[in-house]
């Protein structure tokens, strides 16, 4: 619920609209991002377009997506929660707007890195999720809001995944399967299961309540759940060391299986009269299949390729997941009814298809060209879909009455 601090604030900025409050610019910037990112991505991979960085194609494609995109994204929700979590006043108007700068740098450098000294690069792009993280650092410490210090403490990993990605680079290695990488996916993927372990049952008691429904959601973070976190916890530190080894595939198998169980728990198969609702629990489906998909690779029983078991992680984990997250925390901040149209119906479709499209990619090499366009045309459906259908809602002031 937003507190009445909060919307006094709100209504004192007299400014853009957009800059009213942190989801707004973030979350539109980050999808127009996700899809001009994939349309540049695909040029350069065709050999139509050659980007002044010095990142190969394959390293740019990931640290955008994971960095840049889902930098802006955490950027835009933890701007409008954290205010909430700790009744304290929200980022807002030109403060906000130099959060956005900060992050429009931050792609500019790494686009134009040719021309750029490497610290420089990694200066401008780190900017803003320092800051970011600084700054909601002391809003969960002044506002003694601690059971919310892990998310901040998993943004701060997330910073330092960045640095190492740029570090790793200028040694050469291959970033795309460096430790930076894998670190900040890890990171993203725990935050996914902190947050989500919260939100996805919430919404869903919310909703089935209202439907009359006697089965309910079991309530968010019980022993249960804090076990399946720590599984997954010490997943992530094993596949960050050693992605190959078996012990890691292990604890992969453990923690996909604890985490579909932890799903299980939360009601998902009552929701699906409201896509707004299902979509919540689909995203978060991804967590488990993803970190089952990597120990099936490891154990020698995958097909697909350990590249493509993480882009389940990545693409569909962190695609999906964000989409719904984005869908309903604009509706519902910008006044309108809880509810997916066609079009957002769409664009939930249009992801899933992207990463079924990438999988199967990995299974039938032979069509991976075509697949690999479909996939790619899917998700910048998806993401440019979101623009169009929810730019509006984010360039206006909210709707009342």
């Amino acid at each position: 619920m937003v507190t009445l601090r909060t919307m006094e604030r709100h209504r004192a900025w007299q400014g853009p609209a957009v800059l009213s409050f942190g989801f707004r610019p973030f979350f539109l910037l980050g999808a127009i991002w996700a899809a001009a990112a994939m349309i540049l991505w695909i040029a350069m991979l065709s050999g139509r377009l050659a980007l002044p960085t010095v990142f190969d194609p394959v390293s740019w494609h990931a640290h955008e997506f994971l960095f840049g995109y889902l930098g802006a994204i955490i950027a835009g929700f933890l701007l409008t929660a954290v205010p909430n979590w700790t009744g304290r006043l929200p980022v807002t108007g030109w403060a906000l707007g130099g959060l956005v700068v900060l992050w429009i740098g931050g792609r500019l450098a790494v686009s134009v890195s040719h021309y750029l000294d490497p610290i420089a690069v990694a200066s401008a792009d780190l900017a803003m999720l320092l800051v970011l993280a600084g700054l909601l650092g002391r809003e969960i410490v002044v506002g003694k809001n601690w059971r919310n210090l892990p998310v901040v403490a998993l943004l701060v990993v997330f910073c330092l995944a960045n640095g190492l990605f740029h570090w790793e680079f200028a040694k050469g290695t291959f970033a795309a399967q460096g430790y930076g990488l894998r670190l900040g996916l890890g990171a993203a993927v725990l935050m996914i299961s902190l947050i989500g372990g919260r939100i996805v049952p919430s919404f869903t008691r919310n909703w089935l309540v209202k439907q009359g429904e006697e089965r309910l959601p079991v309530p968010p973070m019980q022993v249960f759940d804090k076990i399946a976190l720590a599984g997954l916890l010490a997943a992530v530190l094993c596949w960050l060391v050693k992605p190959d080894a078996l012990v890691t595939a292990v604890f992969l198998a453990i923690a996909g299986v604890l985490h579909l169980v932890r799903l299980m728990r939360w009601a998902g198969d009552r929701t699906g009269a409201e896509p707004l609702v299902f979509v919540l629990h689909a995203g978060y489906f991804f967590i488990p299949l993803g970190a089952l998909a990597g120990a099936a690779e490891t154990f020698g029983y995958g097909f697909a390729g350990a590249g493509t078991a993480q882009h389940i992680w990545m693409a569909g984990g962190i695609g999906l997941m964000t989409l719904a997250v984005m869908t309903r925390a604009t509706l519902g901040h910008t006044g309108r009814e809880l509810t997916a149209g066609g079009g957002t119906i769409a664009i939930y479709v249009a992801v899933v298809l992207a990463v079924a499209a990438r999988f199967a990619a990995g299974v039938w090499p032979a069509q991976a060209q075509l697949l690999h366009t479909i996939s790619g045309a899917a998700w910048i459906a998806a993401f440019g879909g979101f623009a169009v259908l929810y730019g509006p809602l984010l360039l206006r002031p909210r709707k009342t009455g």
